[in-house]
């Protein structure tokens, strides 16, 4: 019984391949643009994909020719394609500026760079495109019912890129690279206003700026330590509960210990 259905489905099969040669080998392009259709239909985009390709250039300058490069970007974007289908998708607005599809397919382009972007600890490219894509998207169509959905995206991409800046600020103080480190940390707050994790990013500005001073040459030490005691000021009076309180209460004390030190020094010169 099992070796019948095995035949059985091996016939079904020859027969399935066999009649899709027929319909790519066949010179009614009418009959093949339907069944185009009807494999896209059934989810079947590999089979539609190669129909639309061939249609796309028969049928250019023909009426259906928005039709069919309207179903071959999106066979694109259904096999996993999304460069591919972004490009298509482009083309499309840029073809048809006036048709049913053309806001959709703006929109498409963006989403399909979202598809693209990689989560935040890899390259960034796609992310920034997909983050322009989708706010020339919002500029264009600033009363499309896709806006909310835009602006939610831009939101996640924009989070994507504030965690791989702020790691790789973090890299730096923890390389003892402290110099950078307070500069990419200054960037975090500066490029992301809504960061939700600002408490951290200033907390180790103090720390940066404070070891940076301590390993400073002598001429530079005090005012790299008059940089950590403002940074101190500012963080006890955004984070007065904080639990890093006490450790950078301690940096504090250090510091001022140091430039009572520096201020002897010079007294006594």
């Amino acid at each position: 019984m099992r070796n019948i259905l095995h035949i059985s489905l091996i016939l079904i099969l020859l027969s399935s391949c066999s009649k899709y040669q027929k319909v790519l080998k066949s010179d009614n392009y009418n009959y093949k643009y339907e069944k185009a259709v009807m494999y896209y239909d059934n989810g079947d985009y590999n089979r539609a994909m190669p129909l639309f390709n061939e249609l796309s250039t028969v049928f250019k300058g023909t009426s259906k020719i928005q039709e069919v490069s309207y179903y071959y970007a999106y066979c694109n974007y259904s096999t996993g394609d999304n460069l591919s289908a972004a490009y298509l998708f482009r083309n499309y607005t840029i073809n048809f500026p006036n048709s049913k599809h053309t806001e959709e397919c703006a929109y498409m382009v963006a989403f399909c760079f979202y598809n693209e972007a990689p989560v935040f600890s890899l390259d960034a490219t796609n992310t920034k495109r997909a983050i322009k894509e989708l706010q020339s998207f919002t500029d264009s169509y600033p009363n499309s019912e896709r806006l909310v959905k835009c602006n939610e995206l831009i939101d996640e991409l924009q989070f994507k890129l504030s965690e791989k800046d702020f790691e790789n600020a973090k890299q730096y103080y923890n390389t003892s690279n402290y110099k950078s480190a307070i500069i990419a940390l200054d960037n975090v707050l500066i490029d992301f206003p809504s960061f939700n994790n600002r408490e951290e990013v200033h907390f180790l500005i103090v720390k940066s700026t404070y070891m940076l001073a301590v390993n400073s040459i002598s001429i530079k030490v005090k005012e790299r330590l008059e940089a950590t005691i403002e940074a101190y000021a500012h963080f006890k009076d955004n984070y007065p509960q904080s639990n890093y309180l006490k450790e950078i209460e301690n940096t504090y004390d250090k510091t001022k210990l140091i430039l009572s030190q520096l201020k002897q020094k010079s007294d006594e010169i």
